[in-house]
């Protein structure tokens, strides 16, 4: 095959994003190898200068058409584009959250930013892997920077035991994964690349075949443990609790917009004739997890704990949109996704900053935030009053259009029980709500009654910038709901899903 001019140009445009990261991160490894003096502002701010090169790049590339690389390996198009800029967005919001925690906890600060960075990659080649091999390099890629980012406090027995419980479970469900892809590389007759084994699979006629019933529900089960779905939750909690907090941010949204996108690409693409089968799979993770995650958090006496539980139920109200199957669902996903990450992100911006002022992240400790913070306090009162669902704030709309989805559609019952689950869900953030405002100093210690911060709405730090930014789009951005829906549909539209 004779190739085209221009076509090495073509190609790696594609992956000129993953190429300034990861341009960025070896600038910082080569400055923390050749320099004794490492200048902290100079590493944040290559950091961020490639991430906001990066997404400037995508933006670029939004409208532009499916577009297949590498010969077969990378696929681009505006869906796969949409989830890379939700990883760059994370990643630059997660990072102004580190610098006081680390200038705090005397971590090493280039390791951390390479880590993120690499854990970003990884995340973006995941969104667009177009081949079984390259989606578990990719996968595997943010994996492991994500164990090592949970134990990267080597020195708390809480981090280092939340790595090696991530580290065995995400091996567990890799393996799985992996078991999946070798069902369907076998009944597909050789075939890893995703548009040649599902042709592979209607040449043999293996769609009706248990074998392809087996790779669904190894891959289901391999998804579902990295999303974080109930029966497949167990490991999220503990990391939750034991790894540095900025690490739990980064790992909450970036592996959620990840491994969404993989499962929508996968579920469309390869299970396309099994439709039924794998929307009633994810309809019962979905339901459990809503169930069992809006009730266990109620119980929870850490924020970071009930944070945990808080995401798997999360995750359970965006599988909605996925089990559509059409535009507007898809579109619905999306939204919601864009708005968790400022409502999820802001209020571990909270949390941190509290951390890092008192020590503690049990909630009793929150008792009277209000009147010893102001901004801290009604920061964390707008975040999880939005991600209730309370109107007029950004979750409320997300959820709307998300549930209205899922109605029309026909999936009555689980919309319904998203319903209710929410409801149950207000009630755990209210009951903090309640303690921000109203003071309680019974089991409080002295130094937690002495925390008093002076009113003032001029941040003071990088947290406090994340925390605002974070606060401002949980609040506001569900007015704009409308226009971005449409947006994202006339995106989608040049999608290979909708072409």
């Amino acid at each position: 095959m004779k190739p085209e001019p221009g076509a090495f140009f073509l190609y790696g445009s594609t992956i000129l994003p993953e190429c300034i990261l990861i341009l960025g991160l070896l600038i910082i490894f080569m400055i923390d190898l050749t320099s004794n003096e490492k200048n902290t502002t100079l590493l944040y701010l290559i950091s961020l200068t490639s991430l906001l090169g990066t997404s400037m790049i995508l933006f670029f590339q939004l409208r532009t058409e499916s577009i297949i690389s590498f010969s077969g390996s990378l696929q681009t198009d505006s869906f796969i584009i949409i989830f890379q800029i939700f990883i760059i967005l994370s990643s630059i919001l997660c990072i102004p959250l580190s610098i006081e925690y680390i200038g705090c906890t005397k971590m090493a600060i280039p390791e951390f930013l390479v880590f993120i960075l690499t854990g970003t990659v990884g995340a973006i080649f995941l969104c667009g892997a177009n081949d079984l091999v390259t989606i578990y390099v990719s996968l595997e890629c943010l994996s492991l920077c994500s164990y090592l980012l949970s134990g990267y406090t080597k020195r708390d027995i809480r981090s280092n035991e939340a790595a090696i419980k991530y580290l065995l479970t995400g091996g567990v469900s890799s393996s799985i994964l992996v078991y999946g892809f070798s069902w369907l590389y076998g009944l597909s007759g050789g075939e890893t690349n995703i548009q040649k084994i599902v042709n592979g699979l209607l040449n043999t006629q293996m769609y009706n075949s248990p074998g392809i019933f087996a790779a669904l529900i190894c891959i289901t089960i391999g998804l579902a443990s990295k999303l974080s779905m109930v029966p497949f939750h167990q490991w999220t909690p503990d990391i939750y609790e034991g790894s540095p907090t900025p690490v739990v941010a980064f790992l909450s949204v970036v592996s959620k917009v990840a491994g969404m996108a993989l499962a929508t690409r996968i579920f469309n693409s390869i299970f396309i004739y099994s439709a039924n089968e794998w929307k009633l799979l994810l309809e019962i993770l979905a339901i459990s997890s809503m169930i069992l995650g809006n009730l266990v958090a109620i119980t929870q006496t850490s924020m970071k704990r009930m944070l945990a539980y808080s995401s798997i139920s999360q995750i359970g109200y965006i599988i909605i949109g996925l089990v559509t199957g059409d535009l507007n669902g898809y579109a619905s996903m999306i939204i919601y996704i864009f708005f968790y990450i400022f409502m999820n992100l802001g209020t571990f911006a909270c949390i941190i900053l509290f951390s890092l002022r008192t020590g503690t992240d049990n909630i009793r400790d929150y008792a009277g935030l209000y009147a010893k913070d102001p901004l801290l306090g009604l920061s964390l009162t707008l975040c999880l009053l939005s991600l209730g669902g309370i109107p007029p704030l950004t979750g409320f709309f997300g959820k709307l259009y998300l549930f209205w989805c899922g109605w029309r559609t026909g999936f009555y019952l689980l919309v319904l029980i998203a319903l209710v689950t929410s409801v149950i869900s207000i009630f755990y953030y209210l009951k903090i709500i309640k303690l921000i405002i109203y003071p309680r100093n019974e089991g409080i210690n002295s130094y937690i009654r002495a925390y008093i911060v002076p009113p003032s709405f001029e941040t003071k730090n990088s947290i406090e910038f994340s925390m605002l930014v974070c606060a401002i789009g949980s609040i506001f951005l569900g007015f704009w709901i409308s226009p971005i829906f449409l947006f994202v549909q006339e995106a989608l539209k040049l999608s290979i899903f909708f072409s």
